[in-house]
């Protein structure tokens, strides 16, 4: 039985590309939206409709939406080079290596944090959706460092009211191009999908908050190392705010790095790494804090840029 659904252009939708707002009221991808257009599953006050038409507040949308894809099976394997920083029976602190998601999704054959933590033994939580039981929060396959991922019930709970509540201090340490001014500062910018990418995001007028402060620890030559603070937490949020301010993550192909400087310093992924993370402990209620050191590739850059003085 498919589901139909019909609904008016809200205002804020007003001159928007059908397959974005699509992407946006149905939380699809912008290419899944797309197909479904071309597949003549939407219309546009009863008529046809095409992807790039630009929507008019009060026009009546229709869209067949396709039953949800079957769920993506959670393959417990082991996880070369992740570590255990901290484990009871709440919480488990894991510091997470280049090359591995958080958890399973469609379109990812790789290893996973779950799949890891489950080929080890560890029992986790069973709130959240089947591939992802137990994840509060996540890092992107090529950025490295800490995540805690829930054991117990109450754990999920009160990890994901803190990560809602913005009680959650995270602590990134990100190698950028040139030196940022001011030394120190604050990136108030909205961020949602890119308005031609399905797979990047941007800044971008009426998107999701956005904040992400900063400040220099180390400057370089070619290069500065920060502390980020996040504020919010959005997909990609520092990878596409310091490729906003001009100062892409060295090494983030993606979002306008030098490929010569990344070549130079031996990188074959973003310099970004979460090195921080503390909470408060969802059974004691005691503040606790984790820390990671750099990796080796992302060390041995460091390295490379103070020996050049």
């Amino acid at each position: 039985m498919p589901d139909i659904r019909s609904l008016p252009v809200p205002e804020g939708l007003e001159g928007e590309r059908l397959d974005a707002a699509l992407a946006r009221l149905f939380g699809l991808s912008r290419t899944r939206a797309a197909e479904l257009v071309a597949e003549g599953l939407v219309r546009v006050d009863g008529t046809p409709a095409y992807k790039s038409q630009r929507l008019v507040t009060g026009s009546e949308l229709e869209v067949e939406l396709p039953p949800p894809p079957a769920p993506v099976e959670l393959v417990p394997e082991h996880v070369e080079g992740m570590g255990i920083v901290y484990d009871d029976d709440d919480i488990v602190v894991v510091d997470k290596p280049v090359g591995v998601a958080a958890h399973p999704s469609p379109g990812w054959n790789g290893t996973t944090v779950i799949g890891g933590l489950a080929a080890a033994g560890f029992r986790i939580s069973t709130s959240g959706a089947a591939e992802r039981q137990g994840v509060v929060h996540r890092l992107d396959v090529g950025t490295t460092g800490l995540m805690v991922v829930a054991k117990s019930e109450r754990a999920y709970t009160l990890l994901k009211l803190a990560f809602k509540e913005r009680t959650v201090d995270k602590v990134y340490g990100a190698l950028v191009q040139g030196h940022p001014d001011p030394s120190r500062g604050t990136v108030d910018a909205p961020i949602d999908r890119h308005p031609s990418s399905d797979w990047k995001w941007a800044v971008v007028a009426g998107g999701r908050e956005s904040v992400t402060h900063y400040e220099t620890v180390e400057a370089f030559r070619a290069a500065t190392l920060l502390d980020i603070h996040l504020e919010t937490g959005r997909t990609h949020q520092i990878r596409v705010h310091m490729s906003a301010l001009r100062h892409p993550c060295v090494g983030d192909l993606t979002y306008g790095a030098d490929p010569v400087l990344a070549q130079r310093l031996g990188l074959t992924r973003q310099w970004l790494h979460a090195q921080t993370l503390a909470f408060d402990h969802p059974s004691t209620g005691e503040r606790v804090t984790f820390t990671s050191p750099p990796p080796p590739d992302l060390a041995q850059a460091l390295e490379i840029l103070r020996e050049e003085g």
